[in-house]
Protein backbone atom coordinates (compact mmCIF):
# COMPACT_ATOMS: atom_id res chain seq x y z
CA UNK A 1 0.00 0.00 0.00
CA UNK A 2 1.24 3.50 -0.81
CA UNK A 3 2.36 5.64 2.11
CA UNK A 4 2.71 9.36 2.70
CA UNK A 5 6.08 10.08 4.31
CA UNK A 6 7.06 13.60 5.30
CA UNK A 7 9.67 15.49 7.25
CA UNK A 8 7.46 15.77 10.33
CA UNK A 9 7.77 12.10 11.24
CA UNK A 10 4.67 10.96 9.40
CA UNK A 11 4.55 7.57 7.70
CA UNK A 12 0.87 7.08 6.89
CA UNK A 13 -0.81 4.66 4.47
CA UNK A 14 -2.85 6.62 1.93
CA UNK A 15 -6.01 4.60 2.56
CA UNK A 16 -7.33 4.19 6.07
CA UNK A 17 -10.43 2.89 7.79
CA UNK A 18 -12.69 5.57 9.22
CA UNK A 19 -14.45 4.29 12.34
CA UNK A 20 -17.12 6.93 13.09
CA UNK A 21 -19.93 6.22 14.06
CA UNK A 22 -19.13 2.58 14.84
CA UNK A 23 -18.91 1.64 18.53
CA UNK A 24 -18.55 -1.45 20.71
CA UNK A 25 -18.24 -4.92 19.30
CA UNK A 26 -19.34 -3.80 15.84
CA UNK A 27 -16.39 -1.43 15.71
CA UNK A 28 -13.93 -4.01 17.05
CA UNK A 29 -15.12 -6.55 14.49
CA UNK A 30 -14.84 -4.04 11.62
CA UNK A 31 -11.30 -3.01 12.61
CA UNK A 32 -10.15 -6.62 13.01
CA UNK A 33 -11.61 -7.50 9.63
CA UNK A 34 -9.95 -4.49 7.98
CA UNK A 35 -6.57 -5.41 9.41
CA UNK A 36 -7.04 -8.97 8.15
CA UNK A 37 -7.79 -7.62 4.65
CA UNK A 38 -4.62 -5.54 4.63
CA UNK A 39 -5.56 -2.14 6.03
CA UNK A 40 -2.76 -0.61 8.09
CA UNK A 41 -4.30 2.78 8.90
CA UNK A 42 -7.10 3.17 11.45
CA UNK A 43 -8.73 6.54 12.18
CA UNK A 44 -10.43 7.12 15.53
CA UNK A 45 -11.02 9.95 18.03
CA UNK A 46 -11.98 10.56 21.64
CA UNK A 47 -15.16 12.18 20.33
CA UNK A 48 -16.17 8.97 18.52
CA UNK A 49 -16.36 7.10 21.84
CA UNK A 50 -14.86 4.03 20.20
CA UNK A 51 -11.17 4.15 21.10
CA UNK A 52 -11.74 1.28 23.54
CA UNK A 53 -13.29 -0.78 20.72
CA UNK A 54 -10.36 0.04 18.43
CA UNK A 55 -8.00 -0.84 21.27
CA UNK A 56 -9.65 -4.22 21.65
CA UNK A 57 -8.99 -4.89 17.96
CA UNK A 58 -5.37 -3.76 18.24
CA UNK A 59 -4.95 -6.16 21.17
CA UNK A 60 -6.60 -9.07 19.37
CA UNK A 61 -5.04 -8.80 15.91
CA UNK A 62 -1.97 -10.76 14.87
CA UNK A 63 -0.64 -7.67 13.05
CA UNK A 64 2.17 -6.11 15.10
CA UNK A 65 1.31 -2.70 16.53
CA UNK A 66 4.30 -1.05 14.85
CA UNK A 67 2.87 -1.99 11.45
CA UNK A 68 -0.44 -0.17 12.11
CA UNK A 69 -0.86 3.59 11.78
CA UNK A 70 -3.37 4.86 14.33
CA UNK A 71 -4.74 8.42 14.19
CA UNK A 72 -6.68 9.81 17.13
CA UNK A 73 -7.96 13.25 18.08
CA UNK A 74 -8.81 15.38 21.10
CA UNK A 75 -12.32 16.86 21.27
CA UNK A 76 -12.83 20.62 21.11
CA UNK A 77 -13.92 20.98 24.75
CA UNK A 78 -10.67 19.44 26.06
CA UNK A 79 -8.11 21.88 24.68
CA UNK A 80 -6.93 23.46 27.93
CA UNK A 81 -3.50 21.95 28.76
CA UNK A 82 -4.54 19.87 31.79
CA UNK A 83 -7.71 18.59 30.11
CA UNK A 84 -5.84 17.86 26.88
CA UNK A 85 -3.18 15.80 28.63
CA UNK A 86 -5.83 13.88 30.56
CA UNK A 87 -7.79 13.22 27.35
CA UNK A 88 -4.63 12.00 25.60
CA UNK A 89 -3.80 9.66 28.48
CA UNK A 90 -7.34 8.23 28.31
CA UNK A 91 -6.90 7.72 24.57
CA UNK A 92 -3.69 5.75 25.06
CA UNK A 93 -5.30 3.70 27.81
CA UNK A 94 -8.37 2.92 25.70
CA UNK A 95 -6.25 2.14 22.64
CA UNK A 96 -4.03 -0.12 24.78
CA UNK A 97 -1.04 1.51 23.16
CA UNK A 98 2.04 3.35 24.36
CA UNK A 99 1.75 5.90 21.56
CA UNK A 100 -0.39 7.10 18.67
CA UNK A 101 1.05 7.58 15.20
CA UNK A 102 -0.81 10.83 14.54
CA UNK A 103 -2.60 12.99 17.10
CA UNK A 104 -4.91 15.81 15.98
CA UNK A 105 -6.86 18.70 17.43
CA UNK A 106 -10.31 17.57 16.24
CA UNK A 107 -11.98 21.00 15.95
CA UNK A 108 -10.79 24.53 16.68
CA UNK A 109 -12.77 26.81 18.98
CA UNK A 110 -13.04 30.62 18.84
CA UNK A 111 -11.69 31.07 22.37
CA UNK A 112 -8.86 28.54 22.24
CA UNK A 113 -5.34 29.63 23.10
CA UNK A 114 -3.85 28.16 19.96
CA UNK A 115 -0.21 28.57 20.92
CA UNK A 116 -0.71 26.94 24.32
CA UNK A 117 -2.70 24.05 22.87
CA UNK A 118 -0.13 23.45 20.15
CA UNK A 119 2.66 23.56 22.74
CA UNK A 120 0.98 20.67 24.59
CA UNK A 121 0.64 18.44 21.54
CA UNK A 122 4.18 19.36 20.41
CA UNK A 123 5.38 18.18 23.83
CA UNK A 124 3.58 14.86 23.28
CA UNK A 125 5.49 14.51 20.03
CA UNK A 126 8.83 15.38 21.65
CA UNK A 127 8.20 12.71 24.28
CA UNK A 128 7.45 10.09 21.62
CA UNK A 129 3.86 9.62 22.77
CA UNK A 130 2.57 10.96 19.45
CA UNK A 131 4.81 10.09 16.52
CA UNK A 132 3.36 13.00 14.54
CA UNK A 133 0.85 15.76 15.27
CA UNK A 134 -1.66 17.82 13.32
CA UNK A 135 -5.07 19.43 13.25
CA UNK A 136 -8.50 18.80 11.77
CA UNK A 137 -11.15 21.18 10.48
CA UNK A 138 -8.88 24.23 10.52
CA UNK A 139 -9.61 26.88 7.87
CA UNK A 140 -6.57 28.11 5.97
CA UNK A 141 -6.02 31.29 8.03
CA UNK A 142 -5.92 29.29 11.28
CA UNK A 143 -3.67 26.64 9.78
CA UNK A 144 -1.33 29.36 8.55
CA UNK A 145 -1.22 30.86 12.05
CA UNK A 146 -0.36 27.45 13.53
CA UNK A 147 2.37 26.63 11.04
CA UNK A 148 3.88 29.96 10.00
CA UNK A 149 3.31 32.22 13.01
CA UNK A 150 3.55 29.72 15.86
CA UNK A 151 5.85 27.30 14.03
CA UNK A 152 4.15 24.10 15.19
CA UNK A 153 5.63 20.98 13.53
CA UNK A 154 2.31 19.85 12.05
CA UNK A 155 2.46 16.79 9.84
CA UNK A 156 -1.14 16.69 8.63
CA UNK A 157 -4.56 18.27 8.48
CA UNK A 158 -7.80 16.27 8.25
CA UNK A 159 -10.79 17.90 6.56
CA UNK A 160 -13.91 17.02 4.60
CA UNK A 161 -12.78 16.54 1.00
CA UNK A 162 -14.49 14.75 -1.89
CA UNK A 163 -15.45 15.15 -5.54
CA UNK A 164 -18.01 17.86 -4.73
CA UNK A 165 -16.08 19.78 -2.05
CA UNK A 166 -12.82 21.39 -3.12
CA UNK A 167 -9.86 22.04 -0.84
CA UNK A 168 -7.39 23.57 -3.30
CA UNK A 169 -6.28 26.42 -1.01
CA UNK A 170 -5.47 24.00 1.79
CA UNK A 171 -3.78 21.60 -0.64
CA UNK A 172 -1.53 24.35 -1.96
CA UNK A 173 -0.57 25.28 1.60
CA UNK A 174 0.10 21.76 2.87
CA UNK A 175 2.25 20.92 -0.15
CA UNK A 176 4.24 24.09 0.36
CA UNK A 177 4.87 23.01 3.97
CA UNK A 178 5.35 19.28 3.28
CA UNK A 179 2.25 18.26 5.19
CA UNK A 180 -0.39 15.65 4.39
CA UNK A 181 -4.12 16.20 3.90
CA UNK A 182 -6.46 13.42 5.02
CA UNK A 183 -9.92 13.43 3.47
CA UNK A 184 -12.82 12.48 5.70
CA UNK A 185 -16.27 11.81 4.24
CA UNK A 186 -14.38 11.01 1.02
CA UNK A 187 -17.48 9.39 -0.47
CA UNK A 188 -19.67 12.39 0.42
CA UNK A 189 -21.66 10.08 2.69
CA UNK A 190 -22.16 7.74 -0.27
CA UNK A 191 -23.74 10.46 -2.41
CA UNK A 192 -21.00 9.84 -4.98
CA UNK A 193 -22.95 6.77 -6.08
CA UNK A 194 -25.78 9.06 -7.21
CA UNK A 195 -23.68 11.54 -9.21
CA UNK A 196 -24.33 10.74 -12.91
CA UNK A 197 -20.84 11.79 -14.02
CA UNK A 198 -19.17 9.55 -11.41
CA UNK A 199 -21.50 6.67 -12.29
CA UNK A 200 -20.56 7.07 -15.98
CA UNK A 201 -16.82 7.05 -15.25
CA UNK A 202 -17.28 3.96 -13.06
CA UNK A 203 -19.15 2.19 -15.83
CA UNK A 204 -16.37 3.02 -18.28
CA UNK A 205 -13.76 1.43 -16.01
CA UNK A 206 -15.95 -1.44 -14.85
CA UNK A 207 -15.71 -0.45 -11.20
CA UNK A 208 -17.92 1.12 -8.52
CA UNK A 209 -18.62 4.87 -8.27
CA UNK A 210 -17.16 4.81 -4.76
CA UNK A 211 -13.92 3.42 -6.18
CA UNK A 212 -13.72 6.26 -8.69
CA UNK A 213 -14.26 8.85 -5.95
CA UNK A 214 -11.52 7.28 -3.82
CA UNK A 215 -9.12 6.80 -6.72
CA UNK A 216 -9.44 10.52 -7.53
CA UNK A 217 -8.36 11.41 -3.99
CA UNK A 218 -5.68 8.78 -3.57
CA UNK A 219 -3.87 9.64 -6.81
CA UNK A 220 -3.27 13.17 -5.51
CA UNK A 221 0.17 13.77 -3.98
CA UNK A 222 0.08 14.00 -0.20
CA UNK A 223 -3.62 13.11 0.07
CA UNK A 224 -4.97 10.24 2.18
CA UNK A 225 -8.59 9.14 2.68
CA UNK A 226 -10.42 7.44 5.56
CA UNK A 227 -13.77 6.08 4.33
CA UNK A 228 -15.89 4.38 6.98
CA UNK A 229 -16.76 0.82 6.06
CA UNK A 230 -18.13 -1.86 8.37
CA UNK A 231 -18.85 -4.68 5.93
CA UNK A 232 -16.24 -6.86 4.25
CA UNK A 233 -17.40 -6.08 0.70
CA UNK A 234 -17.16 -2.31 1.22
CA UNK A 235 -13.80 -2.59 2.95
CA UNK A 236 -12.52 -4.72 0.08
CA UNK A 237 -13.83 -2.46 -2.68
CA UNK A 238 -12.34 0.59 -0.97
CA UNK A 239 -8.99 -1.18 -0.77
CA UNK A 240 -9.20 -2.07 -4.45
CA UNK A 241 -9.67 1.60 -5.33
CA UNK A 242 -5.89 1.90 -4.94
CA UNK A 243 -5.60 -0.04 -8.21
CA UNK A 244 -8.05 2.11 -10.22
CA UNK A 245 -6.37 4.37 -12.79
CA UNK A 246 -8.20 7.47 -14.00
CA UNK A 247 -7.46 9.18 -17.30
CA UNK A 248 -7.34 12.88 -18.18
CA UNK A 249 -10.93 12.82 -19.44
CA UNK A 250 -12.09 11.42 -16.08
CA UNK A 251 -10.17 14.10 -14.19
CA UNK A 252 -11.62 16.86 -16.34
CA UNK A 253 -15.15 15.55 -15.74
CA UNK A 254 -14.60 15.47 -11.98
CA UNK A 255 -12.98 18.92 -12.02
CA UNK A 256 -16.15 20.32 -13.62
CA UNK A 257 -18.39 19.08 -10.78
CA UNK A 258 -19.54 21.61 -8.13
CA UNK A 259 -16.92 21.98 -5.42
CA UNK A 260 -18.94 23.67 -2.67
CA UNK A 261 -21.10 20.87 -1.24
CA UNK A 262 -20.10 20.70 2.42
CA UNK A 263 -21.90 17.97 4.37
CA UNK A 264 -20.25 18.28 7.80
CA UNK A 265 -20.97 21.64 9.39
CA UNK A 266 -21.88 21.35 13.09
CA UNK A 267 -22.89 24.34 15.19
CA UNK A 268 -19.37 24.57 16.66
CA UNK A 269 -17.65 24.54 13.24
CA UNK A 270 -15.36 27.46 12.35
CA UNK A 271 -16.11 29.97 9.61
CA UNK A 272 -15.01 28.08 6.51
CA UNK A 273 -13.05 29.54 3.64
CA UNK A 274 -14.85 29.52 0.32
CA UNK A 275 -14.35 26.16 -1.37
CA UNK A 276 -11.83 26.23 -4.17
Amino acid sequence: MEHIVNRHGLNMPKLGLGTWPMVGEDCTRAVLQALELGYRHIDTAAGYQNEDAVGAALAATSVPREQIHVTSKVWWDQLEPQALRASFERSLRDLRSEYVDLFLIHWPTPDMNLRRTLDVIADLKERGLARAIGVANFPLALLREAVETIGAPLAAIQVEYHVTLGQQKLLDFVRQHEMALTAYSPLARNRVSEIPEIVAIARKHGVLPTQIALAWLLEQPGVAAVPKAAGKSNQTSNLESLDVRLDDEDRATIAALPKNERLVNPAFAPQWDDAA
